[in-house]
């Protein structure tokens, strides 16, 4: 038994073209982008154990704005990571987009590893991002913040201090 890396990491999502924009400006790339219906459906209720996610006519679609489920995959420039968003049409969530506090119980952030921790910041915040607090400096050997995008996502951004 072995563990190989982290396939992906999955954040579902409202606004998909809003977040879509948001990792494409901080500079991942569009991996694959689809929509989801028919068989693949029934699959995915019984491989998240999410119910009444309704389909109309059993076929898996590409092009069709009424699918149930759509999803795009973005990935790291350097292709070790990927980021897949999705958006569920059916059922709805009841909660709607949370901002829980950074100590909040559970995953609250994606880390990454830049280069340029200033220009980053400022070309996101241009775009509509909220720098969280303030870049610091951890004890000369990394520069750190946390940015905050639309629906709530977070990334920190830790840049190696050479």
């Amino acid at each position: 038994m072995k563990i190989h890396r982290i396939d992906h990491i999955g954040i579902t999502v409202n606004d998909l073209p809003a977040v879509k924009a948001f990792f494409l400006n901080f500079g991942l790339e569009i991996l694959g982008q689809g929509k989801i219906e028919g068989e693949w459906v029934k699959r995915m209720e019984r491989i998240i154990g999410l119910q009444d996610v309704k389909e109309e006519d059993g076929l898996l679609r590409t092009s069709d704005i009424d699918a149930n489920i759509e999803l795009v995959v973005l990935r790291t420039p350097d292709g070790s990571t990927n980021i897949e968003l999705v958006k569920f049409h059916t059922p709805s969530n009841e909660n709607g987009i949370q901002h829980p506090l950074a100590n909040t119980l559970g995953i609250r952030h994606i880390a990454f590893a830049v280069e340029d921790i200033e220009a980053i910041v400022t070309k996101m915040t241009k775009n509509g991002a909220e720098l969280i607090g303030e870049i610091q400096n951890y004890e000369n050997v990394q520069k750190l913040c946390f940015v905050r995008g639309p629906e709530g996502i977070i990334l920190e951004l830790a840049e190696e201090i050479k």
